[in-house]
């Protein structure tokens, strides 16, 4: 029995006649040399291989199982390609998703439904950040389709179905290749959709085939091409003609960049219009690291009641504001209190303008629409007047006394002189959002977090797979005790692959607010690492307690330790990393949460 499935956000579609801007039958042609002829490494384990490599994926984050072990053997034959083995599935994917952040694209491979459903969780959590994440399971024995056999890593069911319905929510497009005949198609195509939606993918590969050479696997793949996208010339136009009357008419207008700038690759048409505008510069949450914060009109982060100092006054007190790829979800709405009015917004999607209660201007990307606007806007810098001659200056940190314990705030005020170009910050869900919210990061210091799905755990997987794709920084880790006890095992391939990352495990004894069931086990962190490490490469761990002992840990990292990860257990009471937008944030979501069901 044959299998082909196709779908692009979960609803089966006829399989597409063009695949990454190529016609069918280009995509099938064999480059010169190959002749047509089936050489012995003209297989489909190659294959996959080369795509891989071709799209930009150098790393593959991957965990064995009898189902996937040929393909592989395939993968780790490429020399361009390395398959980097993971301690589970759920951050194999968190890895890739890392990955994805800097590369712009990541690959996983994990083995049938028992591995398929373990990384679902993070597949789940890149298809919410807008990542193209390939996923690829190696799947059952081509011949046991339709056979009513019941194969082992299973739910026990003859039907082989339970995994694809389950990836169907969470990935644009399902390929189940276990035919030789249409894999390269439904290959190129699960790929190229990848790219083009910029979300995750599922490819399951029969475990029989990765090694058969077969003639549409000759010579090496055509180069991989995306046909670009087009902005509709008159939709773009009205939609920068009715944005220039409507911005140019208001007294004191702002910008706020959002995340959909990433999947829009939107960020220099950005600046663009910054410079050319003069407006205020603000950024949600969600988009930290999107928008410079070292241009000369950036005001901070926009979050409502916890923005930067002074920054809320500024744009909710505009008579015009330009949403750029924003996302209003209860965490950054902050429980749906922010104080805007439609009728004053502008809200640009990656394909999509909205003028304020209306009209709206359908297929006109981002950056055309950025980009032709800052040549027609007037400049204005009467919002940012205000917010320079309105701010008072932050207050100063203070030093410890020497025998003081340690605070949060001392010890971002030691994170934050650590920043540069030549480092990237991986903030944990939860408390380290806040904290990490206040650095402010200079030009070209990378920073990551996931705050649309907020997986617990994330941050040890992604510190894994963006150190990976990023030689030229460091890794900065803020991690909290809770999340690093889920998926703390993957410390032992960072040290594997050499990594130097620096993470600063904040304990506060396990404890995240009143309530018996956020209490975990407080465990000996250092030693735990000293034990994965097992001098087996180069690790450095200590802990501290107060800021003289942080301020030699930091020290001794960034230099004497600079070739090696470092692990620095920082230890602070359990209430004081509760700081005052944690509990203002907190208490609005949770209204939001417990709301009264309405009235029937």
């Amino acid at each position: 029995m044959e299998t082909k499935v196709g779908s692009v956000d979960g609803v089966a579609r006829p399989m597409c006649s063009v695949m990454g801007g190529l016609p069918w039958a280009a995509c099938h042609t064999v480059a010169p040399g190959g002749g047509g002829a089936c050489s012995p490494d003209s297989t489909l384990g190659r294959y996959i291989a080369r795509r891989l490599v071709q799209v930009g994926v150098g790393d593959v984050f991957a965990v064995p199982g009898d189902f996937n072990l040929t393909l592989l053997d395939h993968l780790i034959a490429e020399p361009a390609l390395r398959v980097i083995g993971c301690c589970n599935e759920i951050n194999a994917g968190y890895a890739a998703d890392g990955y994805a952040r800097c590369r712009g694209v990541g690959a996983c491979v994990v083995t049938f439904t028992v591995g398929g459903l373990s990384v679902l969780n993070a597949i789940a959590g890149a298809y919410s950040e807008s990542l193209p994440l390939i996923c690829i399971v190696g799947g059952p024995n081509s011949n046991d389709y339709g056979t009513n056999r019941i194969l082992h890593h299973t739910i026990g069911l003859p039907d082989f179905s339970q995994e694809i319905r389950c990836f169907q929510t969470v990935t644009c497009f399902q390929a189940v290749v276990n035919n030789l005949e249409d894999a390269q198609q439904l290959l190129d195509t699960a790929i190229s959709t990848a790219l083009k939606e910029s979300k995750p993918v599922y490819i399951s590969v029969s475990c029989n085939l990765s090694g058969i050479p077969h003639p549409t696997f000759s010579g090496d793949p055509v180069p991989f091409f995306l046909s670009p996208k087009l902005s509709n010339q008159m939709n773009l136009e009205a939609a920068v003609e009715a944005a220039v009357e409507f911005l140019n008419k208001a007294a004191k207008p702002v910008m706020i960049g959002g995340p959909k700038l990433r999947v829009a690759k939107a960020g220099s048409a950005f600046v663009e219009l910054a410079d050319a505008c003069g407006y205020a510069i603000a950024v949600m949450p969600s988009a930290k690291g999107l928008v410079p914060e070292n241009h000369p009109r950036f005001v901070g982060t926009y979050w409502g009641g916890v923005s930067a100092a002074g920054c809320a006054e500024i744009v909710e007190s505009a008579d015009a504001y330009l949403f750029v790829g924003p996302i209003f979800n209860d965490h950054s709405s902050v429980g749906y209190s922010l104080l805007l009015k439609k009728e004053k917004a502008i809200v640009v999607q990656p394909n999509r303008v909205v003028l304020a209660d209306g009209p709206a201007f359908g297929c006109v990307l981002m950056e055309d629409f950025l980009r032709a606007l800052a040549k027609r806007v007037t400049s204005n810098t009467m919002a940012h007047d205000n917010y320079r001659r309105t701010l008072a200056p932050p207050g100063e940190v203070l030093e410890s006394q020497p025998d003081e314990p340690l605070k949060v705030n001392v010890l971002f005020k030691h994170i934050q002189n650590m920043l540069s170009s030549h480092t990237a910050v991986i903030a944990e869900t939860g408390v380290s959002w806040f904290n990490c919210q206040k650095l402010k990061l200079p030009e070209g210091c990378g920073y990551e977090f996931q705050m649309q799905y907020g997986s617990i755990g994330w941050s040890v997987g992604a510190t894994l797979g963006y150190a990976q794709a990023a030689n030229d920084k460091r890794i900065i880790a803020c991690i909290g005790d809770g999340g690093f006890q889920m998926t703390a095992q993957d410390v032992s391939t960072m040290l594997r692959c050499e990594q130097r990352s620096i993470i600063f495990l904040i304990n506060n004894g396990g404890e995240i607010h009143d309530g018996r069931y956020n209490g975990i086990k407080n465990w000996n962190y250092t030693a735990l690492i000293d034990a994965i490490h097992n001098r087996e490469g180069k690790c450095w761990t200590t802990k501290v307690q107060s800021e003289k002992e942080l301020k030699e840990a930091i020290e001794i990292a960034t230099n004497e330790k600079n070739d090696c990860l470092c692990f620095i257990d920082v230890v602070v009471h359990k209430d004081d990393d509760t700081n005052k937008e944690l509990l203002d944030w907190s208490s609005r979501v949770c209204a939001a949460n417990s709301r009264l069901p309405n009235p029937q």
